[in-house]
């Protein structure tokens, strides 16, 4: 389920904010699962920086081959059927980022990654986005940003949402938000004095620590 937001070069950006707030999210020594881990850039930081008890699950075979050369615990899989193997409270914490748009079925992932995972991390792009908005509004076409890099004929990305859809997705799967972190421009933080509901305007992409109610 790797998107091209994970596989992008970082020349520009030498270090992906996101990536950051994730680790600060996960407590030291945590088991952790990273579903749709790609090269398995934030495995190897939670390990290094965490001392996490890391593992992985890729759909792609290329991504999968990378995270194995890294050294780390990565097994070929998909988040919609083979999540569903899993125990209950198997994990402390289980990241699905940047991925969550590109399931078949966005509502069941959420509720395995809850079942599964003492706390959840998920990051999404935000579709509802004042740039997304505007080349809709003036352009008339789908369109194509930093974040959803792809044309819609050959998008992975197929069940779009905004940061407005995701929270009501929370409340329906009877989950709380514990924190949350919004990113605009070149990964810059939102200021937190802006209120959840403008950030479906603001942000590019939001990253949310989730746990059960």
């Amino acid at each position: 389920m790797t998107t091209e937001m994970q596989r992008r070069t970082t020349a520009a950006h030498p270090e992906r904010v996101d990536l950051k707030i994730i680790t600060g999210f996960v407590t030291p020594r945590a088991r952790v699962l990273d579903v749709g881990c790609g090269d398995g850039a934030l495995l190897q930081r939670l390990e290094t920086e965490k001392q996490a008890d890391g593992r992985g699950i890729e759909l792609s075979q290329k991504g999968v081959n990378e995270a194995v050369a890294r050294g780390l615990s990565v097994v070929q899989g998909d988040a919609d059927h083979d999540l569903a193997t899993y125990p209950n409270a198997a994990f402390d914490f289980v990241i699905l980022s940047q991925t969550l748009q590109a399931t078949r079925n966005p509502r069941t992932v959420l509720e395995q990654l809850l079942r599964i995972g003492q706390k959840v991390v998920v990051s999404i792009p935000n579709f509802g986005n004042w740039r997304v908005r505007s080349q809709l509004l003036v352009r008339g076409r789908m369109p194509i940003t930093e974040d959803l890099p792809y044309s819609w004929y050959d998008t992975p990305n197929i069940h779009f949402c905004t940061v407005r859809d995701f929270v009501s997705l929370i409340e329906d799967v009877d989950a709380q938000i514990e924190k949350a972190v919004a990113l605009y421009g070149n990964d810059r933080v939102l200021n937190r004095v802006i209120r959840l509901p403008l950030w479906n305007l603001f942000a590019d992409q939001a990253i949310f620590l989730l746990s059960r109610r």
